[in-house]
């Protein structure tokens, strides 16, 4: 039997930056749609342009290679044309493919939000569809508040769907806005939609409130829908969207789906979802949640005793999936072989082979799980995971050593009485046995530290030149005047490619400093590799 194609949309971008706490700088965007690029998500929807400047400048060209780069907008006011409503203008001179229109489906909010017509909104959405066809767009519709609508009124959410669908829309996307539908009324609706507007046109978005974003998302494929929309790690606003983390695998794993479905996600790429989620974390800056279906580290963790015990004889006693096929690993604490396979795909993909029965990968684990203890975090530091792994497989050239650094802040009056903070940076390294001293000012004590490392290298001064500080986030993992600090810092160079590295201690700017490292040793590594 053929499988049948589940679409995979991705709005971590745009519900997701509705989360509380949540903010996303251009930089956190242009990551964060890579992974999810790479990772094999169909479209990737990246926010709102017009609506604020970071949004509008992450659109101003392509961020994908694969996805449908895909904007979301609202559908034209009512009296005003196409042509002159500057929110569509805006869309159209977005860099993306794809508009994701949202409309109102509940003519309560019609008549309160909007304040115009049934009929003046179902024209808004004909002639906004249409819009984006005749750019060379794709365009698609959220129904917005459709399941409520369709309680109070199931014609007019019906002809809303009807409207986009007929104008040529490649996908109408019912939405559970308010959160509150269970899982029978979703597909029993879905079922009534897919009767007038073709299965594969219709896409479900869904909210937590209930806890059910998921289940609801299963429902509406089992009504017919074939898009489902989603956020990394299920936030978005309030109790956050449907989960794309728990909702791939389950499609993917699952026979109840597996047979019958594809999701375009390769068996391989499934195996990276664990580290794209934890990765995510990180870039938020916040802690993993361990239970998270899948992904979370307790996912898979067992204290010794009698499961402990069963699942040595046979991990299917206690494990739905395998682990493995997720990138996670099986975490007994009987057990020292945990997590051995993980390792050894790691290095394989950064073109480090070792065997399985290598003493120095086992040396390896260990001072992973070692380190990992003391608060770093290599799941989202890929870069300084490597450069352990290649210093333990007795693989990195040492390009420099650190005699010593020192930073000072002075906070003073300047000449024309204005109170300023100014940081001065010393570091003295030894390249080849000749040393260098630099002496550089920052706004910080790490901007300074960079502008000092990267002032004076020697002979390696031309490979770091072009080599940027994008990114720096700082988390406390305990409290009191002796909290240890975990500084993760994202760096870039003139090829575009992003790397992050760790440093954790005691000092802020001694964790900062041992990441700066870091990634300028990833950087001398990457070239001469390339060289």
């Amino acid at each position: 039997m053929t499988k049948q194609r589940i679409t995979l949309f991705d709005t971590t971008l745009r519900d997701g930056a509705q989360t509380p706490g949540v903010d996303f700088s251009v930089e956190d965007k242009i990551a964060i749609s890579s992974m999810l690029d790479e990772f094999g998500i169909d479209y990737i929807e990246g926010g709102y342009p017009g609506a604020n400047p970071t949004d509008t400048a992450f659109f101003e060209k392509p961020r994908t290679k694969n996805a449908t780069f895909t904007a979301f907008g609202m559908t034209k006011r009512a009296g005003v044309s196409v042509s002159n409503d500057p929110g569509i203008a805006a869309l159209m001179a977005s860099s993306a493919s794809a508009i994701c229109y949202v409309a109102k489906a509940w003519d309560l909010h019609v008549k309160v939000a909007l304040g115009c017509t049934n009929e003046e909104n179902l024209d808004s959405i004909t002639q906004s569809v249409e819009a984006a066809i005749a750019s060379g767009k794709e365009a698609l519709l959220d129904c917005e508040h459709f399941f409520d609508g369709y309680k109070a009124n199931p014609g007019y959410a019906l002809a809303c769907a009807k409207a986009a669908y007929d104008a040529g829309a490649r996908w109408v996307v019912l939405c559970d806005t308010n959160g509150g539908s269970q899982p029978d009324e979703i597909r029993k609706i879905v079922e009534a939609v897919c009767a007038v507007v073709p299965g594969d046109h219709v896409g479900i978005h869904t909210h937590n409130d209930t806890d059910q974003a998921v289940a609801n998302s299963l429902a509406a494929i089992e009504g017919g829908a074939r898009q489902v929309q989603g956020t990394i790690n299920g936030i978005g606003e309030r109790c956050g969207n449907a989960n794309l983390i728990s909702l791939i695998p389950t499609l993917a794993l699952k026979p109840h789906y597996a047979e019958r479905f594809d999701t375009g996600i390769t068996a391989d790429k499934l195996k990276t979802i664990t580290r794209l989620s934890r990765t995510f974390d990180e870039l938020l800056n916040r802690a993993p949640y361990s239970q998270t279906p899948y992904a979370g580290s307790s996912a898979f963790a067992t204290k010794a005793g009698i499961h402990a015990s069963a699942l040595i004889k046979d991990p299917s006693t206690y494990e739905h999936v395998e682990p493995e096929r997720v990138g996670n690993a099986r975490n007994l604490m009987v057990s020292d072989q945990g997590g051995k396979s993980n390792f050894l795909d790691q290095l394989s993909r950064r073109g480090i082979e070792v065997s399985k029965t290598d003493p120095r990968l086992d040396t390896l684990i260990s001072i992973v799980k070692d380190r990992e203890a003391q608060g770093y975090a290599y799941e989202a530091a890929e870069a300084s995971f490597e450069l352990l792994a290649r210093r333990t497989l007795g693989a990195v050239p040492v390009f420099f050593t650190v005699e010593s650094f020192r930073t000072t802040v002075e906070r003073r009056f300047n000449a024309v009485g204005d109170l300023i903070t100014m940081s001065e940076a010393v570091v003295k390294l030894d390249v080849d046995g000749e040393t260098f001293m630099s002496v550089a000012e920052g706004n910080g004590p790490v901007n300074a530290l960079d502008r000092a490392l990267r002032k004076d290298l020697g002979k390696y001064q031309a490979e770091i030149d072009s080599l940027e500080l994008v990114d720096f986030k700082v988390r406390i993992l305990n409290g009191g005047t002796e909290a240890i600090t975990r500084v993760l810092i994202e760096s870039t160079d003139e090829t575009g490619e992003r790397w992050w590295t760790v440093g954790v201690s005691h000092n802020i700017i001694d964790a900062s400093f041992q990441a700066l490292i870091d990634s300028l040793n990833y950087r001398l590594i990457k070239v001469g590799q390339e060289t």
